[in-house]
């Protein structure tokens, strides 16, 4: 009963009286289902059958090689490696000297980017609701979210409890990596596995996200864990990263491969960004971020925002087709909305809700 009530709530639906007519019931659902804009969802062509060499090479180096939130990530995780880590030689004791500013640089970065992406899509409205998927404005207000606003409670636990655990990740990794406890390779030596890496890792990221969402969706870690994240219907950047400290450690868990496969600096914190900043673009609620009337970078994907309308849908990402092949595939046809509220209808033993 609990998670009947919790969806109820996530979804919005609102109590109606027997007495509402079935046409007044039809034309509420027009207007919660309608969409101010609808992107493709379009999942990689890594594992199409028959394979396409072509498109397979181009899904997986385009990221980047073009400007990109993934381009973005690589160049900061250059930048901060080349300029901004101190000596290994002084990671191999826990001290507040060398951990206190990676947690700060965090926390900039992430204030930066994500508070950079709310100021110029909600706050400016710089690009009005031009490529923007939900018609309706956002943000909420409420009893559900802490500090009675979802602003300020996205903000809230996305640097008191996001910026924490991605912080404490790379520390650990730094740590172990300066004691030799984990394995690494340099650059220069070995840049080819360099390379694979980088092609390899949206599939990993996005298998990972896959599984370990499946799990929070189980209703006793949805209740207690999943459901803070899921309080965000109407999404922005800042809702991407507002998870419960559970959620951010195994959200963040996959770059844990790192500890026993070679890897480099560089590669861990493209990781790291992929996770922690990536949820800013996947969750902004934009296909593009346009300046005037020209798309600069890919934002949101429709494929996730449906995710969060539909909620027992698209579980992981488009870099690998787990929703395709375990049936949980969203792509924004009416045809795929009627087959979820089936399956809802089914997990619920009743009438699902309109």
């Amino acid at each position: 009963m609990y998670l009947v009530l919790g969806y109820k709530e996530i979804l919005g639906f609102e109590k109606r009286s027997m007495q509402e007519s079935e046409n007044d019931v039809q034309n509420q659902v027009k207007r919660r289902d309608a969409w101010n804009h609808r992107g493709p969802v379009i999942f990689s062509p890594l594992f199409d059958w028959p394979p396409r060499p072509k498109a397979f090479v181009l899904a997986l180096t385009k990221r980047w090689v073009t400007l990109s939130r993934n381009g973005l990530f690589l160049f900061l995780a250059w930048i901060v490696f080349r300029y901004f880590l101190q000596d290994l030689s002084s990671m191999q004791s826990l001290s507040v000297e060398w951990i206190l500013p990676i947690f700060l640089r965090n926390l900039l970065i992430m204030t930066v980017i994500t508070g950079g992406l709310h100021l110029y899509l909600f706050t400016f409205r710089a690009q009005g609701k031009r490529l923007k998927y939900d018609a309706r404005e956002q943000l909420e207000k409420g009893g559900k979210f802490s500090f009675r606003n979802q602003f300020w409670d996205n903000v809230f636990w996305s640097l008191a409890s996001g910026v924490t655990v991605w912080s404490a990740y790379e520390v650990l990794y730094l740590w172990a990596l300066s004691n030799g406890v984990v394995p690494s390779f340099a650059f220069l030596d070995h840049p080819i596995v360099f390379l694979v890496w980088l092609l390899v890792l949206p599939v990993l990221t996005s298998s990972h996200f896959y599984l370990v969402h499946r799990l929070l969706h189980w209703p006793p870690l949805y209740r207690r864990v999943h459901r803070l994240h899921h309080r965000n219907i109407q999404i922005g950047p800042w809702s991407g990263m507002s998870m419960h400290p559970v959620e951010h450690v195994i959200y963040i868990s996959s770059v844990l491969v790192h500890f026993v496969i070679s890897s480099h600096p560089v590669i861990l914190l493209v990781h790291l960004y992929s996770r922690c900043l990536g949820p800013a673009f996947s969750h902004a609620g934009f296909e593009k971020l346009l300046v005037k009337d020209t798309a600069v970078v890919d934002a949101a994907d429709f494929h996730h925002q449906l995710h969060h309308r539909f909620f027992e849908c698209n579980y992981g990402t488009v870099d690998a087709p787990w929703d395709r092949w375990f049936g949980s595939d969203h792509d924004g046809s009416d045809e795929a909305t009627a087959k979820v509220r089936e399956q809802r209808c089914r997990m619920y033993r009743g009438k699902p809700p309109a």
